[in-house]
């Protein structure tokens, strides 16, 4: 049932000025979750871009992304998108987990914009602000058309995700793939049960992602994995990271890049109430190592980074910042940790950024 509801979406008067997040979006209407979204809420947006520029200023290695939904059902602690929910008029904490906003013209919008003659056709990178394959994607099949459309337009994208709903648009992701450059990303930082339900509890298990890998990787579309976060104390045990790098390389991935816990302003406040609730313990521990910096300290990093490469071979390791999402980066820019590796056919391996 459609609700009317009250949104910080344009700039108001009453706010100081303060900028909206989406200046050209317009809210339509709320829905409530029902049956297997119960809990949930679909705030309705029509937007009128959705391929959007990245700003030059960004180091990120692509250019356009494209985000159907903000807010995310994963509920993962420490997701970076965290902030942005605020923008909103909105909190960092339930409302970004429960009230998600949908961009409910995406396919139309992207249709269009592909079809533009402004267009030149660039990669789009998917899953750059929360999952494209999230629970409301179950009701919205909004990135199931934006997949076809960009198969059909022959234009190159990449996708990263949690989810193993990925696996319902196989024959999508295949059809594009014979037309143009398709690469698929999963992030895995945990096996450990316990580690995966407390930090992200609407996340499919992280095996059944194991198992996604490797099926998108013999179905023909190149498959890498980010083990991320990693959590030092919690998730960062020589033998816990060697059985996630093991796990990740035995199906197939075509590359598997450690990166530790990144916590921005924002994120580590909440990160960091989350722990004094579920891991006292750690919490002045990390409070003390994330005090000064987003980043965990470098020499902290590379006994991570060791960790994993006893494991994996020289030709399936990549590092990247924590903000390269697992999208390929321009062949310039691209930094392998060892000597440079070989791609193997017919897989293409992915290229990503060192770390900042």
């Amino acid at each position: 049932m459609a609700e009317p509801v009250a949104f910080r979406w344009r700039r108001a008067d009453d706010d100081g000025g303060q900028p909206m997040l989406f200046p050209e979006e317009e809210l339509v209407d709320r829905h409530v979750g029902v049956g297997e979204y119960r809990g949930l809420e679909f705030l309705h947006v029509n937007a009128r871009r959705v391929i959007n520029e990245v700003p030059a200023a960004s180091q990120m290695p692509f250019r356009f992304t494209i985000n159907a939904y903000r807010g995310c059902s994963h509920a993962c602690a420490y997701c970076f998108a965290r902030p942005t929910h605020e923008y909103l008029g909105l909190n960092r904490g339930e409302d970004f987990d429960r009230k998600l906003v949908v961009k409910v013209n995406a396919v139309d919008r992207v249709r269009a914009e592909l079809r533009s003659a402004h267009w030149r056709g660039d990669h789009i990178a998917m899953g750059t602000n929360t999952d494209p394959y999230q629970r409301a994607e179950g009701r919205y099949h909004l990135t199931r058309g934006i997949v076809a459309a960009l198969g059909e337009a022959r234009n190159p994208f990449s996708i990263l995700t949690k989810s193993t709903l990925i696996l319902r648009d196989l024959d999508l992701l295949v059809q594009g793939a014979a037309r143009t450059d398709v690469h698929c990303n999963l992030s895995i930082g945990t096996l450990d049960e316990a580690v995966w339900k407390a930090t992200e509890p609407g996340t499919p298990h992280p095996r059944q992602r194991v198992e996604a890998v490797r099926r998108l990787n013999e179905a023909g579309i190149p498959t890498g994995v980010l083990m991320a976060p990693i959590i030092p104390g919690w998730s960062d045990s020589p033998e816990q990271l060697e059985e996630v790098a093991a796990a990740c390389v035995e199906a197939g991935a075509t590359f598997v890049t450690p990166i530790a816990l990144h916590l921005r302003r924002g994120v580590k406040e909440h990160f960091l109430e989350f722990l004094e609730q579920r891991r006292p313990d750690l919490h002045r521990s990390l409070a003390r190592r994330y005090a000064r910096s987003a980043y965990l300290p470098r020499l902290e990093q590379r006994l991570i980074e060791e960790r994993v490469h006893a494991v994996v071979s020289p030709e399936r390791r990549r590092r990247s910042t924590a903000d390269t999402f697992g999208h390929p980066a321009p062949p310039d820019t691209a930094v392998t940790s060892g000597p440079v590796p070989t791609p193997v056919a017919p897989v293409e391996q992915l290229a990503l950024l060192p770390p900042a």
